[in-house]
């Protein structure tokens, strides 16, 4: 069975060459999620603005895919770095003139207690399979008064967390990640120590930041 980072690797070189190569992570509940590698492999997508405008300073963006948002941040003139546990997402990445980094989340990182902003954009909220963790884990790497500004599911969409199983172009995996919609976030944050600022959508897509306490 190939390795998560396997299946992620295929799948972007797949969209890089013009090939089919969406993936679907099917949870145990019922619940499925569709990942879209040719849409990551765009210069833009509708919504990116909200939040690369709230990027003002230094930003890590976490699960960075081929460099979309660190592309466009590094373009304007605003520091940031891409992080990502796929092979193929950083040679991209960098095939953008993005800084990127091949490494997953909860490893020692650059910069830990001190950007100003993170990302979790394309619904990486769900990284690790684990929300509290994850957000334990980005209080402890932004500053004080960082933000961290996350894409989230539709109101209403069930919540999900845990194993799924993958099925994509690269063959089967099993997959830690997780659903969050918007109206769970706001409790979700406070066990994690943050609290949420603002929430916003743009192009039918939601999203929030939050603030260490």
């Amino acid at each position: 069975m190939p390795s998560v980072e396997a299946v992620f690797d295929t799948a972007l070189s797949r969209a890089e060459a013009g090939v089919p190569a969406g993936f679907t992570a099917r949870h145990p509940s019922g619940a499925e999620l569709r990942f879209d590698p040719a849409a990551w492999c765009r210069d833009a997508i509708a919504g990116d603005t909200g939040l690369l405008d709230r990027c003002t300073g230094p930003t890590l963006d976490v699960g960075c895919g081929p460099g979309r948002l660190v592309g466009a941040l590094t373009g304007a003139g605003r520091p940031a770095l891409g992080i990502d546990i796929s092979a193929a997402a950083v040679r991209l990445a960098r095939r953008r003139g993005a800084t990127a980094l091949q490494r997953d989340v909860f490893e020692p990182l650059p910069g830990t207690g001190r950007w100003r902003h993170l990302l979790l954009a394309d619904g990486n909220i769900g990284i690790g399979g684990d929300p509290h963790r994850l957000l334990s884990r980005c209080r402890r790497l932004l500053a004080s008064d960082g933000r961290l500004h996350a894409e989230l599911a539709a109101p209403g969409t069930p919540a999900w967390s845990g194993v799924a199983t993958v099925q994509g172009p690269g063959g089967g995996s099993p997959l830690r990640w997780a659903c969050v919609p918007l109206d769970q976030l706001s409790a979700l944050a406070a066990g994690a120590a943050m609290r949420l600022l603002e929430t916003w959508t743009e192009a039918d897509r939601w999203f929030a930041t939050l603030t260490p306490r």
